[in-house]
């Protein structure tokens, strides 16, 4: 079991955004919504929080109203083996949203993403620091992260 996981901050959108999420990931599901009871800071039936599961890790969407925003601070990183996989989660999370540089977005709830070939995590990280800069010099002015470049770029091409 999980024991600690993220709890996102929403005015009143935690339901959409929490089926927002489960539609784009495989191994998704929303597990549980609870509603505010009489005497609580919501109104009183309405969603409080939702619990769901992406790829096997446990959100919590909260309904806390317009005291709090989410921000860049905070980002979730989906790591991608294929570039099919990049332009999934890319083009769906991005829907709405705004998309940023080196395969960052923030979509359409405020939500901040990265989305990571693991190829490119790879390449940074290779004892051929020469290699390393020029996919890391590469990447600097993408959004959307292409695998096909960084490895040109990394093999000196």
């Amino acid at each position: 079991m999980q024991t600690v996981h993220p709890c996102l901050w929403f005015d009143t959108q935690a339901e959409e955004a929490a089926a927002f999420y489960v539609s784009i990931f495989e191994d998704a599901r929303v597990m549980e919504t609870m509603r505010y009871l009489e005497g609580s800071p919501g109104e009183t039936g309405t969603v409080m929080t939702v619990r769901f599961v992406l790829n096997g890790e446990e959100f919590l969407a909260l309904n806390g109203g317009p005291a709090f925003t989410l921000s860049p601070a905070v980002s979730f990183v989906v790591h991608c083996q294929t570039q099919d996989e990049v332009d999934h989660y890319w083009e769906s999370l991005a829907a709405g949203g705004e998309e940023g540089q080196c395969g960052w977005l923030t979509d359409r709830f405020g939500v901040s993403w990265q989305i990571v070939p693991d190829a490119m995590l790879a390449m940074l990280g290779a004892p051929d620091r020469a290699a390393a800069q020029r996919a890391y010099t590469a990447m600097l002015p993408m959004t959307k992260l292409d695998i096909a470049q960084l490895e040109e770029a990394f093999s000196g091409a």
